[in-house]
């Protein structure tokens, strides 16, 4: 049918939220002055929170969600982009109070649009996506605060989720040692292949603390984890070291105390990827094109379709996933 699209539509009845793949037509789509011909999505742990209709990220149904997408741009009102650019969306809280990407089609501010590096494919960007994007915001602020490849190792925990592939394979290519964290430990090969140095078993970290300082051992940290792993994290980095914190995997509560900022001058950086700046979002993703290494996106994906996606969303909640999961929305 012409100026209709297929989407993952969300649907709240008695039983709670249910999806399906539908056809819609192009006057259901949100505001905006850009309306992108969407090739590719990926599946984010937010993306399963939404599917599931935990949290109520959402609360406008029907509702098209999918937090990324790339694509190319089919109709624009903007003199920034025009038809067939490729471009990349994350963040702006598109697929939760705008309509996603998990969609043929989306219409979006063009504030909330990058243009696709050179040399980068949609299926890359979206092997990157969100995730991948917070792991360059998080190298990215380590750098920022002096954490330097010389300074000493850097731990990643979360490491099989989908931002720590990312971290580990960024830091690996800028030079540092990493360590890596992870419950999974038969995925250790996985994570020593995209550079990792040393596994942690998350266990060791997933304690109370009892103790405000223990012995120093990573220059810096990116955690996805939150919780009892980034308390004790933060009594273990070194002097002047820095954890960049971007998830909460493992809760969202911070039992600590503030001796390791008063005594070794720690750094607790909070990293956002939904409102970060136009001008930071171009610097990290021109960044991820030359940095991140091609052979790792085979070892980071895995591909999926519209209709795989409610089957997908209680194994990302539940751990079960590995790397990054890219939609091509068109299958």
């Amino acid at each position: 049918m012409a100026g209709s699209f297929r989407a993952l539509v969300l649907e709240e009845g008695d039983d709670g939220v249910t999806a399906s793949v539908q056809m819609l037509d192009e006057n259901r789509l949100s505001d905006g002055d850009v309306t992108v011909a969407i090739s590719h999505s990926t599946l984010n742990y937010k993306d399963g929170m939404i599917l599931k209709g935990i949290g109520r990220l959402v609360r406008d149904y029907p509702h098209v969600p999918g937090i990324d997408f790339a694509g190319t741009v089919e109709s624009s009102d903007s003199e920034d982009f025009a038809p067939s650019d490729a471009v990349i969306l994350t963040g702006w809280r598109v697929g939760e109070v705008h309509w996603g990407g998990f969609s043929e089609k989306a219409r979006v501010k063009s504030d909330w649009l990058v243009p696709m590096p050179d040399g980068m494919t949609a299926e890359q960007a979206m092997a990157i996506g969100t995730a991948g994007f917070t792991a360059m915001l998080c190298v990215m602020a380590l750098q920022d605060h002096g954490v330097t490849a010389d300074a000493g190792p850097v731990l990643v925990t979360g490491a099989n989720g989908g931002v720590g592939g990312v971290a580990i394979a960024l830091l690996k290519s800028n030079g540092y040692e990493v360590h890596a964290s992870t419950g999974r430990p038969e995925l250790a090969d996985r994570l020593r292949a995209l550079g990792a140095a040393e596994i942690v078993e998350r266990s060791e970290l997933d304690v109370e603390t009892k103790r405000p300082l223990q012995t120093e051992r990573w220059a810096g940290c990116i955690d996805a984890v939150g919780g009892n792993t980034l308390a004790t994290v933060l009594t273990q980095i070194k002097y002047g070291g820095s954890v960049a914190s971007c998830g909460l995997a493992g809760g969202n509560a911070l039992n600590t105390t503030v001796i390791p900022f008063l005594l070794r001058g720690v750094n607790l950086l909070g990293i956002d990827s939904v409102m970060c700046p136009v001008a930071r979002r171009m610097v990290a993703w021109d960044r991820l094109a030359k940095e991140l290494p091609a052979d790792a996106f085979g070892a980071l994906t895995e591909e999926a379709g519209l209709a795989d996606l409610p089957g997908l969303a209680g194994k990302i909640l539940k751990g079960q996933t590995t790397g990054r999961i890219v939609i091509d929305v068109t299958a």
